[in-house]
């Protein structure tokens, strides 16, 4: 393979390859991919100067006429290599053009400058934000120049109720959230005059409605019991994580955020990132050190560089990035501890461990203060399931009972 065009950088595709924890069986595929694509390149009189994304596209349809088969993954393969290759500066392929930004997608992007730089809101709650507004602007405005100067209170009433009716209650609530700051940040430009973010009507939503959806605790225990054959590094991952939701309550998010500096071993505690990016340390419990060591001792891969806690466990070992890889871990533990549980994310773990700790005897303080919520009014719903204690406070059912 070395010599071919491109052979010095198969070399460098390899190591990159084995660091990002792919089998001797994949990777051979991949190089031998690449390599064939090298070959292309000079039977088709491309310098690897003029290597294109479209090159990829044109040599995977010439392998099919040509009568191989594609195999998933292929694309990625040839692709990951002309990423090295640009990485390492071979082609000098020019920057994409940009897109035409539209009147709408220019608005949006000063909007979120502003919640960025003055509001300093998260990047999660600006991406929430962002659909709902652009949904706005492209349903007054259309692809036409937007101007805000224009608005009116029945414009805005009219979005509401058509989109009011097409969401859920929480969506609904986002969306007015969203309405209102976006009319607010109008307001500050100066592009209106009218208040007219008083104008988005409220979505009845009445507070501690609700009650937390949780496992029982018995459940809770056989989702731990059950969790898949710990021998396996795949097993004693997966244990390490339940044990993290259910002991600590920890969000899904943010147990794919924690890293190996993030556990102080000498003090028995683990640093969370919680919302906001705000930071708390919580103690950790033994049986949770317990599962994260053997983790670490027999089941995380050595992989330099790679500081998260918990790693894929299919190439590319890297660590999970987004929230709903750890809703997959507990759908996959309910199933197999053979739960049906009408909901499957993370979340209802958080909610057994403020339920259980409340019918232990603790105060809503220090449920609060474990779960790390901003405000008291977030942690008074779990009153509404200690229902012992709210018997103590029914009033007697007039003429006694029947």
């Amino acid at each position: 393979m070395k010599r071919d065009p491109l052979g010095a950088y198969l070399v460098l595709y390899a190591a990159q390859l084995y660091a990002q924890g792919y089998a001797r069986l994949s990777g051979r595929r991949k190089l031998q991919l690449a390599a064939d694509f090298s070959r292309w390149l000079k039977r088709s009189k491309v310098g690897a100067h003029r290597v294109r994304a479209k090159h990829v596209s044109n040599y995977l349809q010439f392998r099919k006429r040509s009568g191989f088969g594609i195999q998933r993954g292929d694309r990625t393969a040839v692709t990951g290599f002309l990423e090295l290759l640009r990485e390492q500066r071979v082609t000098n392929e020019s920057l994409p053009q940009p897109l035409i930004v539209t009147s709408s997608q220019r608005w949006l992007n000063e909007y979120d400058v502003y919640l960025q730089k003055e509001r300093s809101l998260s990047v999660a709650t600006r991406i929430t934000y962002a659909p709902f507004v652009r949904q706005f602007l492209i349903s007054h405005f259309g692809r036409d120049r937007v101007d805000l100067s224009g608005l009116r209170a029945i414009d805005v009433l009219k979005f509401v109720r058509r989109q009011a009716g097409q969401l859920k209650t929480k969506r609904v609530l986002l969306m007015t959230s969203a309405l209102r700051s976006f009319l607010r940040f109008a307001r500050y430009c100066g592009k209106i005059n009218l208040d007219l973010a008083a104008c988005v009507p409220s979505v009845a939503s009445w507070s501690l409605s609700t009650i937390p959806k949780a496992l029982p605790l018995a459940q809770v225990e056989q989702v731990l019991a059950e969790t898949r054959n710990r021998s396996t590094a795949v097993g004693r991952r997966d244990y390490a994580i339940l044990m993290l939701l259910a002991r600590l309550g920890l969000r899904g998010g943010e147990v794919c955020r924690l890293t190996l500096e993030d556990i102080d071993w000498e003090n028995s505690r683990i640093a969370v990132r919680g919302k906001g990016d705000r930071m708390a340390q919580l103690p950790m419990p033994a049986d949770v050190g317990e599962a994260i060591v053997s983790y670490l001792k027999d089941g995380r891969p050595r992989l330099p560089g790679n500081r998260f806690l918990f790693i894929r466990v299919r190439a590319p070992l890297i660590g999970f990035k987004r929230q709903g890889s750890i809703g997959t871990v507990v759908k996959h533990a309910l199933e197999r501890a053979k739960i049906d549980s009408p909901r499957k994310g993370a979340h209802q773990f958080r909610h057994a461990l403020a339920s259980t700790m409340l019918q232990n005897g603790s105060s809503l303080s220090e449920i609060g203060e474990l779960l790390r919520h901003r405000s008291p009014d977030t942690t008074a719903i779990y009153a509404k399931v200690d229902i012992l204690s709210l018997r103590a406070l029914a009033l007697p059912w007039p003429g006694g009972a029947s």
